[in-house]
């Protein structure tokens, strides 16, 4: 038959915050044995989170799942501040795995306001990460992708825009224009992370490449959705899996060149099982942005 060649995109998979936010799973079912409750997925990757599961963490949704007096670990996207004070009334111990990049946007949040701006939000409505910004002052959300109309406020008045950090570079960069069309004087601060600007940009590079991308992670991580929308924007027929046992055939007929590529949730193993089941004859590793970023652990772990 033909030639199949995969390529493979870098940066690609586990970002800072992940790392981290499993390692403090990994440490408090060490040091205090299971069970240890997590609020939300830690990260939004099903493979990673039955990983934990097997080692003894249960994910709950809600707070009340939890028994009194446990030890609980916030997710890696970050938590409103009524999270808090639900653990407090019961008595629950919390390690706050939030990524150090998000707590940036809620202190810049928290600054805004207290200096009398307005504030908008660009993001998803619904998505972890947004439910946790938006608590942190009274902000208004600008959701792209329901096309949400601008808040009706005077040009004048003084607006404050930060966003969630795993948006579309080239999509939060128009929403910003018609933002700062709207209101001329607002401070913008575009918070989209190193890891999703870079595994964007990655995948950019690629496209141009092959005939089919395919992007390895979850239906619900928000950066992964982008990577494949990023990918498909340059023409090239780009899909979203969790694994292996979701490609299609019909994908690869008359396919010579797969590019890979996978989001800030997703662990290598993955990526490497997607290799193993494409059989390919050559695989090429594509050279990118050298990341070295790492984050310490929370004070209580250190």
């Amino acid at each position: 038959g033909s030639v199949l060649e995969v390529f493979l995109s870098s940066p690609r998979g586990f970002c800072a915050g992940v790392v981290r936010a499993i390692e403090v799973v990994d440490i408090c079912l060490e040091r205090y044995g299971p069970p240890v409750y997590v609020k939300h997925q830690i990260v939004h990757n099903p493979h990673v989170v039955a990983d934990l599961e097997r080692k003894g963490a249960i994910t709950v949704d809600t707070l009340d799942q939890v028994p009194v007096g446990s030890l609980v670990v916030f997710s890696a996207h970050g938590s409103p501040p009524d999270d808090f004070e639900q653990a407090e009334e019961r008595s629950l111990r919390v390690i706050d795995a939030v990524c150090p990049l998000v707590t940036r946007v809620h202190n810049e949040a928290k600054k805004y306001h207290r200096e009398g701006k307005k504030v908008l939000l660009v993001g998803h409505r619904g998505h972890q990460e947004v439910r946790g910004t938006m608590g942190q002052v009274d902000m208004t959300l600008v959701d792209d992708s329901a096309d949400s109309l601008l808040p009706d406020w005077a040009p004048d008045d003084e607006v404050a825009v930060l966003t969630q950090t795993t948006l579309s570079v080239g999509d939060t960069a128009q929403s910003i224009d018609a933002i700062k069309q709207r209101f001329p004087s607002a401070v913008v601060r575009n918070d989209i992370c190193y890891a999703t600007t870079n595994r964007q940009f990655a995948v950019t590079e690629m496209a141009v490449m092959v005939d089919l991308v395919l992007v390895i992670g979850a239906v619900n991580s928000s950066n992964c959705n982008r990577l494949r929308e990023v990918a498909a924007s340059h023409g090239v027929p780009s899909y979203l899996i969790n694994g292996p046992e979701e490609i299609e055939a019909s994908w690869l007929d008359g396919v010579s060149k797969v590019g890979i590529t996978s989001g800030a949730s997703t662990p290598e193993v993955l990526v490497e099982s997607v290799i193993s089941a494409l059989a390919p004859d050559k695989v090429t590793m594509l050279s990118g942005v050298e990341e070295d970023v790492s984050f310490t652990l929370p004070r209580e772990l250190r």
